[in-house]
């Protein structure tokens, strides 16, 4: 009878949220251990049936980074990143893509449909509704200039099937492999994804799931939020870098098209999206206009 008391009372709680947030879309990114620890994944799912129960509008962008490292590492195929983009030739364009679109968007849309949601998957390609164009020249750290291969820059995103799979009751699971102009695929870090599919909805909140507390400022500790100025500060100062940039970046982009807030969680957290949408407190960093 206790849990059941404190159960009622933390839907209470949320109340005011649910009513605050009622028909508006977030866009979820989930990548990370949230995506590997069973007892983080089963969470995740049922809290992204539950926001839709609630009359929310989630969107889960995924990544995969670390199933593509074990794959490729498996076949002996050492991976290169820059500033936290994979280098990426046709033949790992290859095994990005059929680990993305195919095994791990799969295994998420059926773990949402076993908890009692209904999804369904998308790539860039369905409908091409991702639009990128390949990323020509990218400098290491070394100052040395590469053809980072099938990397992708985005240009536009296409929502008509979005909106058409939230109309019908669905929760959107997307795939970050994008398409050029000739329907060839690239591959586009899936925060970024992210961030310009939070735009091209309006989205209210882009949610950023990460292996980090949130984002550290000058002395080294988690700040609770930032403004968009303040990212830019750090940024040239060298306190944010490397796999971090890419994040920030989407996120100062989703906030300049629109996007009311973003936030960078911990997904190690249990049930870290719900409580950083529905308390006060948070779970990680946001960032503000």
């Amino acid at each position: 009878m206790q849990q059941l008391i404190e159960k009622a009372a933390i839907l209470h709680e949320a109340l005011p949220y649910i009513r605050r947030f009622h028909g508006k879309t977030f866009v979820i990114k989930y990548g990370g251990h949230a995506m590997v620890d069973p007892e983080l994944r089963d969470g995740f799912a049922r809290d992204i049936v539950l926001m839709r129960y609630v009359g929310l509008n989630p969107i889960v962008v995924h990544g995969g980074g670390p199933q593509i490292d074990e794959l490729l590492g498996r076949m002996g195929v050492e991976s290169e990143r820059i500033d936290g983009l994979r280098v990426t030739d046709d033949h790992t364009m290859e095994v990005v893509e059929m680990v993305l679109g195919g095994k791990i968007n799969q295994e998420i849309v059926s773990l949402v449909c076993r908890h009692g949601g209904r999804a369904v998957g998308l790539s860039g390609k369905d409908d091409g509704f991702l639009l990128a164009e390949k990323v020509d020249r990218m400098r290491t750290k070394a100052g040395r200039e590469v053809d980072p291969g099938r990397v992708g820059r985005m240009l536009e995103v296409r929502p008509k099937i979005v909106h058409q799979l939230v109309a019908g009751g669905f929760i959107p699971v997307i795939a970050p492999v994008a398409v050029d102009a000739d329907g060839a695929s690239l591959n586009v870090n899936a925060d970024t994804v992210a961030g310009a599919v939070a735009a091209a909805l309006e989205a209210s909140k882009l949610v950023l799931m990460t292996d980090i507390e949130g984002i550290r400022g000058r002395e080294g500790k988690v700040v609770s939020s930032l403004s968009a100025a303040e990212i830019g500060s750090l940024i040239a100062d060298g306190v944010i870098e490397g796999g971090m940039i890419p994040k920030v970046q989407c996120g100062l982009e989703a906030i300049e098209a629109g996007v009311e807030k973003v936030h960078v969680i911990d997904g190690r957290t249990r049930h870290a999206s719900l409580l950083e949408i529905f308390t006060d407190e948070g779970v990680g960093t946001q960032i503000t206009s």
